[in-house]
C-alpha cells in the first residue's frame, strides 16, 4: 500500500474517496498565505519581474492542484474557486475529458507548422469555430492570448476600410500588448507607454449600469455620435469600434437593453467594424453561447478565448467571410502569423471543451444557476447599505461596493478578496477602484458549493461597514 502519511492528495477526502477535489467545500488547515507559499513567494521575487505577482501579507498563495471548482495550495488548504482562474476553467479545473485529450494529443503530435505544415487537428477546429459563428461564411485566425486576438481585430478592421482609427469604450480592457493596449482605457496601464501608444483611438464613455439606464445610454450614444463627427470632421473617419457585450474587468458592467444594437447600427452607418470582444463573455459564462445574443445584434469580428482552450493558450480572431477576405492571400509569407498558431495540444483539448459545453448544457446551467445566485444574494444583501448594486448574467456577477468603505488604500473588493480567500473562498477585484467584487466560477460548480459561498460572501460584505 502507498505511504499516505504527508501527501495531502491522499489525505484531502479523509479515509474515503466519497467526495474527491472538485465537489468539495472549502478547508483551510494554516492560514493563507502559508509558510509553503510565503517561502516560494521569496523565491519568485528573486527569479520574477516585481512588476507581475503583487505580493502583501496576505496574498498570494501557490497552488499545488487543482480539479472542477477546487483549488488546493501548497500548503494543504482547499479552496472554492469563484475565478474558474480567470475564466479560463469553464468547464471545471482538469475535466477528466479534456485531461484525456491531451494526454492523446501529446502522444501523437505536440507541436506543428501552424501556417507551413498545419496539423490536422488546427484545422477541424477551425472548422467547428466557423460553424459556432453567427455568420453563414466565417474565417477565423488562431492565437495563443486575448490580446492577440485583438491584435488581429484592429488589423482585420484596417484592411478591411483602409482607415487606422478606432473608437473604443471607457472602462474597456482589451489586453495589454501594444494595439490592445491603445484601445484599455485604464490608465495605469497606458500611461508609462503614452508615448508609443498609436493616438488613433478615442474613447467614449460606457453606461454606468448602478444610474438611471436611459439617462445612461442616451449619454453614451450621444458621445458615440460625436466622436464619430469629430473624427469624420478631421478627415480621419473610423475604421472600426470595439466593445466587450458585458464589461468584465471594469466590473460586470451591463449596458441597458438596446445600446449594443444601437452602437451596431452608428458603426456600419460610419462605415466602419464592429468587434465584439468576447474573449471574457463567450463560451457559455453569460448563459448563452455568446454574450451578443441576448440582444440579437451580430458583430463583423470576435474575439474569442479564456475559456476556448480548455485550460491552455487559444484564442482566435473570427469575421465574416467579406471582412476576413481583406487579409491577402498568402504568397508564402504570412503577414500575420505566431510560432504556436494551432498549437495541436490546444486545438485538442478546445475541441473537447466545445463537445463538453454542449454534451452537459453548460449554458443553460449557467444561466439557471446564475439567476438563482444573484437572487439569494440579493436577498441575502438586501438590508446593506454600502452595496450598490448585485448584477450579472448567467455565471458572470458583480457585487459593487460603495468606495467610501476604502477612502485610502485597497478598495472595497480587493479587501473583500482578501478577506475572502482566508476563509477558502477565491474572488477577484474588478473595477478601476477595486470597488467590484467580480464571481465568475466553472460553470460545473455544484449547487451545495454556490449556497455556501453565498453564506460566506454576504457575511463578509455585510460586515465590511462594521
Amino acid at each position: 500500500m502507498r505511504d499516505t502519511i504527508g501527501d495531502p492528495e491522499a489525505q484531502e477526502c479523509g479515509s474515503t474517496d466519497d467526495a474527491p477535489l472538485g465537489n468539495l467545500l472549502p478547508k483551510i488547515v494554516v492560514r493563507p498565505p502559508g509558510p509553503a507559499s510565503t517561502q516560494i513567494a521569496e523565491r519568485l521575487a528573486l527569479a520574477e519581474s516585481r512588476n507581475v505577482t503583487y505580493r502583501g501579507d496576505d496574498f498570494p498563495v501557490f497552488w499545488s492542484k487543482a480539479r472542477g471548482a477546487n483549488v488546493r495550495d501548497v500548503d494543504g488548504n482547499i479552496y472554492l474557486d469563484l475565478t474558474s482562474a480567470f475564466g479560463v476553467s469553464t468547464a471545471g479545473h482538469a475535466h477528466p475529458k479534456i485531461v484525456e485529450a491531451i494526454r492523446l494529443q501529446a502522444g501523437r503530435l505536440i507541436h506543428g507548422m501552424g501556417d507551413v505544415h498545419p496539423p490536422e487537428v488546427k484545422v477541424t477546429l477551425l472548422e467547428r469555430l466557423c460553424a459556432l459563428s453567427p455568420w453563414n461564411e466565417a474565417r477565423g485566425i488562431l492565437a495563443s492570448t486575448g490580446s492577440e486576438a485583438v491584435e488581429i481585430a484592429l488589423k482585420t478592421a484596417q484592411l478591411a476600410t483602409g482607415r487606422p482609427g478606432v473608437i473604443a469604450f471607457e472602462g474597456s480592457y482589451h489586453g495589454l500588448t501594444l494595439g490592445a493596449l491603445s484601445t484599455t482605457a485604464r490608465e495605469d496601464f497606458r500611461a508609462p507607454f503614452l508615448e508609443r501608444l498609436p493616438d488613433s483611438v478615442s474613447f467614449v464613455p460606457f453606461p454606468d449600469p448602478a444610474k438611471n439606464q436611459e439617462e445612461e445610454r442616451a449619454r453614451s450614444l450621444s458621445a458615440l455620435d460625436h466622436a464619430i463627427e469629430v473624427a469624420e470632421k478631421a478627415g480621419r473617419q473610423p475604421g472600426a469600434v470595439i466593445v466587450e457585450p458585458i464589461q468584465g474587468r471594469a466590473g460586470v458592467r451591463i449596458p441597458p437593453t438596446g445600446f449594443l444594437s444601437a452602437v451596431a447600427n452608428r458603426t456600419r452607418q460610419a462605415g466602419a467594424v464592429l468587434i465584439f470582444d468576447e474573449v471574457f463573455t463567450g463560451f457559455g459564462r453569460t448563459g448563452s453561447l455568446f454574450a451578443f445574443e441576448e440582444e440579437g445584434v451580430i458583430p463583423d469580428l470576435l474575439c474569442l478565448g479564456k475559456a476556448l482552450g480548455g485550460g491552455l493558450p487559444l484564442s482566435c480572431c473570427l469575421g465574416r467571410v467579406e471582412v476576413m477576405d481583406a487579409w491577402p492571400r498568402s504568397e508564402g509569407e504570412s503577414i500575420h502569423t505566431s510560432t504556436f498558431l494551432g498549437h495541436p495540444l490546444s486545438c485538442a483539448a478546445s475541441l473537447t471543451f466545445l463537445e463538453i459545453l454542449e454534451e452537459e448544457g453548460l449554458a443553460s446551467r449557467a444561466a439557471e444557476e446564475g439567476n438563482r445566485f444573484c437572487s439569494l444574494l440579493s436577498e441575502a444583501l438586501a438590508s446593506c447599505a454600502h452595496l450598490i448594486q448585485v448584477r450579472g448574467r448567467g455565471m458572470f456577477v458583480g457585487l459593487e461596493l460603495d468606495t467610501g468603505l476604502s477612502p485610502t488604500g485597497p478598495g472595497p473588493g480587493a479587501r473583500t478578496a482578501a478577506a475572502l480567500l482566508a476563509k477558502g473562498l477565491m474572488v477577484l477585484p474588478a473595477g478601476s477602484l477595486g470597488e467590484v467584487v467580480a464571481i465568475t466560477p466553472p460553470l460545473t460548480i455544484t449547487r451545495e458549493q454556490l449556497d455556501w459561498a453565498v453564506g460566506v460572501l454576504s457575511d463578509r460584505v455585510s460586515g465590511l461597514g462594521s
